[in-house]
């Protein structure tokens, strides 16, 4: 064995055991999570004393963490319908600007990725104040809109540029109108990305917290502030309960994109 193929496999080894490496400072936490969610004792440790659901049902014991758990899921499903429709329409007018108005729309959907979640929320809620809006459901809405939205339109707009505009020519030189070319051309190529940003905007609505901190109605919450609340008087696995049920909702988000338009057309 010549000393180039070995430094060829010891470089392979090497990036190998990086992305090991990788995997488990992601992964291992979140199968502490669900395994403290799992655990039949009175409290949260590693490894569970024994398997049970008890913590989960305690959750739904709770009023207080499933009127929480209620809202975080209204709010998500709105914002991941409105975004969803917005999005796709922003990104189908950046397609039609030059390339370099495209960049500076873009930069200008993409705002609020670039700025510090705190300023953002901040900046709401004067502004929802400013509208008589401070402190309402509606107002809260709006910051997850408002939060959610690049990366469902980062999602859809990447999936337009693949588009051959050639497409559209060639569907209207065959008679097709303006809506037909979009609902039976532009739609079905872009839907990869168009689920994609949905999960997305579904899965970071539901889990923010610092714009939910700031612009919470009175009287309400949504789970991570909840969650919060529950943990600042009571240490217990049902708060991990709570949390693992976030991680299959992601979990449920991948697999919604891989049964709609699959893994490999999404990413």
């Amino acid at each position: 064995m010549t000393v180039a193929s070995l430094g060829s496999r010891a470089s392979r080894l090497a990036g190998s055991s990086l992305i090991v490496l990788l995997y488990a400072f992601l992964l291992i936490p979140l199968v502490a999570v669900v395994a403290a969610s799992l655990t039949a004792g009175e409290f949260m440790r590693l490894p569970p004393e024994g398997l049970s659901l008890r913590w989960f049902a305690r959750f739904f014991q709770r009023g207080d963490l499933v009127e929480a758990l209620l809202m975080s899921l209204r709010i998500a499903l709105v914002s991941t319908l409105v975004t969803g429709i917005v999005a796709l329409m922003a990104a189908l007018a950046s397609q039609s600007l030059s390339r370099r108005m495209a960049v500076w729309f873009q930069i200008g959907m993409t705002l609020p990725l670039l700025i510090p979640e705190l300023l953002t929320a901040i900046g709401l809620l004067f502004f929802l104040y400013r509208i008589g809006l401070g402190k309402t459901v509606l107002g809260l809405q709006i910051g997850h809109i408002v939060l959610a939205f690049p990366y469902c339109y980062v999602s859809i707009a990447a999936a337009l540029r693949q588009i051959d505009p050639a497409l559209d020519d060639a569907s209207g030189s065959l008679g097709a109108s303006g809506w037909q070319t979009f609902r039976h051309v532009t739609l079905p190529l872009a839907m990869p990305g168009l689920v994609m940003g949905a999960v997305f905007a579904f899965i970071t609505s539901f889990d923010l917290y610092t714009v939910s901190l700031l612009l919470k109605p009175i009287g309400g919450n949504t789970l991570p502030l909840a969650l919060f609340d529950f943990l600042t008087y009571e240490f217990s696995p049902t708060a991990a309960a709570a949390a693992t049920m976030s991680v299959l909702l992601a979990f449920a988000g991948v697999a919604v994109i891989q049964k709609l338009v699959g893994l490999q057309r999404a990413f």
